[in-house]
């Protein structure tokens, strides 16, 4: 099937369940509760914000992978502190 037919037969196919939603949907009289609501929100939030999380990981696994593939030192141009500890008596300090 070309390209351009295979649009066509899918945009008519939507179309087509699309219009029997709407000829043939049943009226419902429910009442939802706006307490259900905010749980549905923080529950898409939640799993909204563990995707990202998944995603961040997984893209900071790939580019340290593609930067090793590479020969790419990312921490190249960058100064480093020493972890050294001084201390001073607090008369020194006069």
């Amino acid at each position: 099937m070309k390209k351009g037919k295979l649009i066509k037969y899918l945009l008519f196919t939507a179309y087509c369940f699309v219009s029997a939603m709407l000829l043939f949907g049943a009226t419902a009289y429910a009442y939802i509760d706006p307490s259900v609501m905010t749980y549905v929100i923080q529950a898409v939030a939640g799993v909204v914000i563990a995707l990202g999380a998944v995603f961040g990981i997984y893209f900071r696994k790939m580019k340290k992978a593609l930067f090793a593939f590479l020969h790419i030192d990312e921490n190249r141009n960058k100064e480093v502190e020493s972890d050294d500890v001084v201390y001073r008596k607090p008369e020194e300090n006069k």
